[in-house]
C-alpha cells in the first residue's frame, strides 16, 4: 500500500516509519544517509530487514574506513543529510535526491554514495556468484 500511495505522490519509493514513528526502512530496500562523514542506517530493532546488500555496505564503509552508525532516526535526519541512498538486492545502491519533496545534499548522487557503489560493484564482481543466463531465462 505505501508503494503504491508513493507512486501516487510521484515518488518511487516510501520511506517506512515504524509504530514510534522513527524510520525503519523502505518498502523493498533498505535506507542509509550520511551526515556529518558518518554513515547511518536504522537499526534493525526499528524494524528494518538484515539485507545482505545492507551488511556489505555497512562493511564497505567501516573498511573505508568511515564511521558507521545504526541507530534511531525521523524523517528530520533525512531530510537534514548531506547524502541519502537505499539498499537492495535488486537496486543495489540507488541514490536519493529528495525526500518528501526536500532535495537533500547538492539535489545529485553524493560523492560518497558514488565511492560506496564502486566499490560495492567490486566486491560484486568479484565475491558475488555467476548466474549464467540467455534472453533473460536462466540456464541449468
Amino acid at each position: 500500500m505505501a508503494k503504491l500511495d508513493a507512486r501516487r505522490a510521484g515518488a518511487l519509493e516510501a520511506v517506512m516509519l515504524n509504530h514510534q514513528g522513527r524510520v525503519a526502512e523502505c518498502t523493498a530496500d533498505n535506507i542509509f544517509f550520511l551526515a556529518g562523514g558518518v554513515l547511518k542506517t536504522p537499526d534493525l530493532m526499528n524494524g528494518a530487514l538484515p539485507g545482505i546488500t545492507r551488511a556489505t555496505v555497512l562493511d564497505i564503509g567501516r573498511s573505508m574506513p568511515m564511521p558507521t552508525e545504526e541507530g534511531n532516526y525521523g524523517l528530520h535526519d533525512l531530510y537534514n543529510a548531506d547524502e541519502v541512498f537505499l539498499t537492495g538486492t535488486g537496486a543495489e545502491i540507488m541514490p536519493v535526491i529528495s525526500v518528501d519533496g526536500r532535495t537533500v545534499g547538492a539535489g545529485k548522487p553524493g560523492p560518497t554514495t558514488k565511492k560506496l557503489f564502486e566499490e560495492f560493484r567490486k566486491r560484486r564482481s568479484r565475491d558475488g556468484i555467476a548466474v549464467p543466463y540467455a534472453a533473460g531465462v536462466a540456464k541449468d
